[in-house]
């Protein structure tokens, strides 16, 4: 099933959700370089990550939802499809939380707001591996003609179905 979002060819929420993953998962590692040094310094570089990884999902979310309600109702990819977004939604809740918690004080967070935080990232492998089912599983936002000899996305002729071809 082909992404219904597209630029130059690729579904833009597999282009984008790489950004809000890799931002709110760092946040996380200079919380841990707080806890381990007690440096201030840390926490607020985590404190201004997690805020660009929050807008940042929450753009992405924008195409994870146009493509989703593109997968037929009832079947398992659509399930699987509203589990994950479900769960994103609520990753970005548990980060917005951390962080907005941590407004009055970016450089000395509270230990619940790091929890917060470590919880957002153990549900994001969770979602994460779900994305990850839709896509090489279910072929959400896979071309339809995609197979290993398929032209490039920005030339004009189509990519078909063919079988294996070696050289």
């Amino acid at each position: 099933m082909e992404s219904k979002a597209k630029l130059f060819g690729h579904p833009v929420h597999q282009m984008l959700i790489v950004f809000p993953l890799g931002l709110l998962a760092t946040s996380a590692v200079f919380d841990i370089l707080y806890l381990a040094t007690g440096s201030g310094a840390w926490s607020e570089v985590s404190f201004w990550i997690m805020l660009a990884g929050v807008v940042g999902g929450l753009i992405a979310a924008v195409f994870g939802l146009i493509d989703w309600l593109a997968i037929p109702p009832g079947t398992r990819a659509f399930a699987v499809g509203a589990l994950h977004g479900i769960g994103n939604v609520i990753v970005l809740a548990l980060f917005f939380t951390s962080w907005f918690f941590r407004t009055d004080h970016p450089q000395q967070p509270r230990l619940a707001e790091i929890i917060l935080s470590f919880a957002g990232v153990g549900l994001a492998l969770v979602t994460g591996w779900l994305g990850g089912e839709l896509v090489d599983r279910f072929g959400v936002g896979v071309h339809a003609g995609a197979n290993l000899n398929a032209p490039n996305s920005l030339a004009s002729a189509p990519a078909r179905r063919a079988g294996p071809t070696f050289r």
